[in-house]
């Protein structure tokens, strides 16, 4: 899958995003609600084992203007006929539109895979994540501990 946006390429992750993905996935502020931080080697373990598994899990989103890996896209099935959607940014570039252009681009190609509906889950302190959700359509369907679920509906 390679899909492009206005600003950015969601692409197949490779070994050599390593450096980029872990200055994404190292800080503390990104990963608050999502997991501890990554080390290098937990950071090359996550592109081996979710990025270039069959198929993949999550998807290099890179910055058009420099090349450079700005952090990782999530789309997969998620249950029967539909797709999860998410994203983790490094945080030099939110608050300005990625995470949205993202998400559009996902949903539209999980239209063109014929799914019935899409799912975005994060932490129910994800304010901004929740905001991207249902200003595209989705609307919450359950929590599960921490967990919120949104569904769109395609």
């Amino acid at each position: 899958m390679e899909l492009t946006t206005k600003r950015c390429l969601i692409r197949q992750l490779k070994m050599n995003d390593a450096d980029d993905l872990h200055q994404v996935l190292s800080d503390a502020d990104v990963m608050q609600y999502i997991e501890p931080v990554f080390d290098i080697e937990k950071t090359r373990n996550f592109i081996r084992s979710a990025g270039l598994c069959e198929p993949p899990l999550v998807y290099a989103i890179e910055w058009k203007m420099t090349g450079k890996v700005i952090g990782h896209a999530i789309f997969h099935p998620f249950e029967k006929n539909d797709y999860e959607i998410g994203w983790v940014l490094n945080k030099n570039f939110w608050g300005i539109g990625i995470a949205d252009e993202v998400t559009k681009e996902l949903i539209r190609y999980a239209r063109v895979l014929g799914a019935e509906s899409c799912v975005i889950e994060c932490d129910e302190r994800q304010t901004a994540s929740k905001r991207i959700a249902m200003k595209n359509g989705f609307l919450y369907e359950d929590k599960t501990d921490s967990l919120e679920r949104y569904r769109l509906m395609l």
